[in-house]
């Protein structure tokens, strides 16, 4: 398999949940708040696929492949169309389109708060993540404006954490596996220091 039929064919799969959902909605499969289950499950499916981004690039250390690295654009850009479906459904069937009342909500409840810098900060990365705005802003800045993905991450969790009311195990879950991919990012990078103070000067 080359990398354009390895995009497809994520782009591809990567689509399908949406399909399911949809088909979901108007088969009646979706219980008896189907605006709720959509809502939730489009934002649960935007942290699986920032969850799956944030996995290409320790995939790439463990196995010295490049394989995944072309498909993480195409999953970080899944990220932001689930959670924009995610926001546009509480935007248009929570709150009807009221802005007085989404800034009062937003306000109001912590987790919307979260949820709403959120997704702010996805806009900004899916609107620079095409190769014109990494020439214009630069490698190394393109890169530190990207970092913004462990603040979604992080901050996706804890909105997952605040929204569930009863059993919280499953946020829980996510929020493990965020932090093992964050730490290994972590560690990582601590070796590197590490090993850069270490190399002796040549006299």
């Amino acid at each position: 398999m080359n990398v354009k039929q390895l995009k497809v064919g994520v782009f591809l799969i990567s689509l399908l949940p949406a399909i399911w959902l949809v088909y979901a909605l108007f088969t009646n499969q979706l219980g008896v708040n189907p605006i709720e289950t959509l809502t939730r499950n489009t934002g649960l499916w935007a942290l699986r696929f920032l969850v799956l981004t944030l996995l290409i690039t320790p995939l790439r250390w463990m196995t010295g492949s490049n394989l995944f690295v072309p498909i993480r654009r195409i999953l970080g850009l899944y990220v932001f169309f689930y959670a924009s479906i995610h926001m546009l459904l509480y935007l248009w069937l929570d709150q009807f389109f009221d802005f007085d009342e989404i800034i009062k909500d937003i306000i109001k409840r912590p987790f919307i708060t979260i949820g709403f810098f959120t997704f702010t900060s996805l806009v900004l990365l899916a609107t620079t993540s095409n190769n014109a705005m990494v020439k214009r802003l630069g490698g190394k800045r393109w890169k530190r404006l990207h970092k913004l993905t462990y603040f979604i991450a992080i901050a996706s969790c804890i909105h997952f954490y605040m929204l569930v009311k009863a059993d919280k195990t499953e946020p829980l879950q996510y929020a493990v596996i965020v932090f093992i991919l964050l730490a290994i990012r972590l560690y990582r990078y601590y070796l590197k220091q590490t090993a850069i103070k270490v190399v002796p000067v040549r006299t």
